[in-house]
Formats: structure tokens, sequence, C-alpha cells
């Protein structure tokens, strides 16, 4: 039986539809009842409604260890899905106790439990600081902790060690790092996180573009080639996850089409960004509300890191699905 954490969020409620279409015995992990209807909902969208009755569900939570010890029995491989995703300063302590800590519980039990295979989806954030003779982030990257990281770069980045320490333990490990990770656009009402964030945001009439530039991927090309590596004989690898690097004035134009609403249309250069970004902690601080900007995002959106898929396509002759594209397409479905 193959057993999936987070499979309540984008990627995992995906994993768990083609694991199932694949013929695998799953089961999945939920905290709250109510957040199973949106892996449900995942789900309906495919009209696959008959496919969810097949997942396991336990009731168990990765930071509460006694709640674990029933969810490994008979489990042969583990997808490690769930995380913790922040860029807020205040999530500090909640990311680092979820994304490693709670990634080191179920490295010790996928130990104790002699787990054949273990999976984690990690981040491109968690790859290395690019160096000046370098024009792209790869696997090999070295991390620099002289430099400036965001707390969930850091959380991520200290689950990946906690993996790799399990790898030293003798469990055989695969880490994915997805780029920004895109779903269909009518998932805008399932999930409020990740790319639906950025739907909404170009629906509801987003003014402003960058020209910083990151890797993206879709998630249907995260949740196959994580499968592939898995039923491969590939072990103890790392795996840099993108379709494509895409300037962000060209997603959120190519969004705004699909969705066929205005094109932000404002140039927000790095000066702004700041400025937006020490407004936004102001009157989030006294309105109490949800920061929409943090320095980190701000930073992120004119930062122009290229990453490198080389490695993937090599390993197993990837093809990934065009970014572009695929917005259009899924948007029909």
């Amino acid at each position: 039986m193959i057993l999936v954490t987070g499979g309540t969020g984008l990627v995992g409620a995906h994993l768990l539809l083609h694991l199932i279409e694949n013929g695998e015995n799953v089961r999945a992990i939920y905290r709250s009842q109510n957040k199973i209807e949106k892996t449900k909902a995942v789900f309906d969208f495919y009209k696959k409604t008959d496919l969810f009755e097949k997942i396991n569900w336990l009731e168990a939570d990765i930071l509460d260890v006694p709640s674990l010890e029933n969810v490994f029995v008979d489990i042969k491989q583990v997808y490690h899905c769930a995380a913790f995703i922040s860029f807020e300063p205040k999530d500090e302590e909640i990311l680092r106790k979820t994304n490693i800590e709670g990634t080191a519980n179920m490295v010790n039990f996928a130990i104790a439990k002699e787990v054949e295979k273990f999976c984690y989806i990690s981040s491109i954030a968690a790859l290395g600081d690019i160096a000046p003779h370098e024009t792209h982030i790869t696997e090999e990257t070295d991390w620099n902790p002289e430099k400036p990281h965001s707390d969930y770069a850091i959380s991520k980045y200290g689950a990946e060690m906690e993996v790799w320490r399990g790898q030293q333990e003798g469990l055989n490990v695969i880490i994915v790092n997805p780029g920004v990770i895109l779903g269909p656009p009518q998932m805008i009402h399932i999930f409020d996180e990740g790319s639906s964030e950025i739907y909404r945001k170009v629906s509801n009439g987003l003014s402003f573009y960058t020209l910083g530039s990151t890797g993206f991927i879709t998630v249907d090309d995260v949740i196959k080639i994580s499968f592939e590596l898995m039923k491969s004989e590939v072990k103890n690898e790392r795996f840099t996850l993108i379709s494509d690097n895409i300037v962000f004035k060209d997603l959120l134009n190519t969004v705004a089409d699909t969705l066929k609403v205005k094109r932000p249309h404002i140039h927000a250069k790095p000066f702004l960004m700041n400025i937006l970004w020490i407004a936004d902690g102001i009157f989030s601080t006294l309105f109490f509300r949800k920061r929409s900007i943090t320095k980190a995002t701000a930073k992120a959106s004119y930062s122009k890191n290229l990453y490198s898929n080389e490695k993937i396509k090599t390993a197993l002759g990837t093809v990934f699905t065009d970014i572009h594209q695929y917005i259009l397409e899924s948007s029909k479905l």
C-alpha cells in the first residue's frame, strides 16, 4: 500500500487520483473531515467520483507521533506532500515545525517500518544560490547560508536534510523540487493557495506586473514524474522539476487572456514593490488582515532566477507540458 500525506492539497489530491487510476492501493491522512471535501471536489472535477471511494482515509497529523503508528501499517511507499506554505515572518515557527519536524517524523517512521521508497515533494526554494560563474540553478548548486532566504525556503531546505539523514540510515529516497505548480484555473474555488491565488488576483483585476522570472510546472507533470521515479530503479537522487523559466508578465498575460479579463498594465519596478510590501505590512497590522505581499514575495517578484531541468530529462526522457497551452486548454475542462 502507498501512503500519501498532504492528500487534501493540490498536489496530493491529484497524486491520489493518479495512483488509483494506475491500480495502486492508497492510504491518505487528514486532520479535519471538511478538508477531505477538497480532494473529493478534485475527483468530481475530473468526473472520477467513483474512484474517490477507493482511498483509505485515516485521521492523523505528521506532528502527532502517536497518530502515525497505525498509518504506517502495511505501507511500502510514501509520498510526503504535506507542507505549510507561507511567506509571512510571523509564521516562522509553524513553518519550521511543520516542514522540518513533520518531515523528520515521517522519515523516522519510514525507517522503523522498513518502507521501500520515500518520495519528498520539496520546492525550488530549497535549491542552492547561483554563483557568479553560473547561469542556471541546478541540483548541484550550493546552498549559501550567508545569503538571505525566506523562512519557507529554510524550512524546505531543513526538511530535505531530514530526508537525506534518512537516506544515510538506509531509507531509499527521492526528492523532487518543483517550481511554481499550476493547476486548472477552475480549481480557484477549491484551493486558496498556490496557482489559485494567481488566478484569483488576475480575475479580480490585478493591475501590476513585474519582469522577474522563475520556473513553472503543471501539477500533472509533478505527479506523473514523481510516480515514474518511484516506479523506477532511481533512488537517493533529487530532481528539479520545471517546464520552463517564465517571466511573470508573460504568465499573467496568459492567465488574463484565458480568463478574458484585462491584462495587468502597470510595471511594478523593484522600488515600487518594496514600497508596496512595507505599506501592506502597515495596513495588515492596523486592520488585522492577512498580508497580500511580504518582503520575500516582493523580492521574488523581480528576481530573475533560471532553473535547469536537464537532469530529469536525461534520467527519464521527460517531455514537459507547455505552461501557456496548459492554462488555456485546462480552462476548457
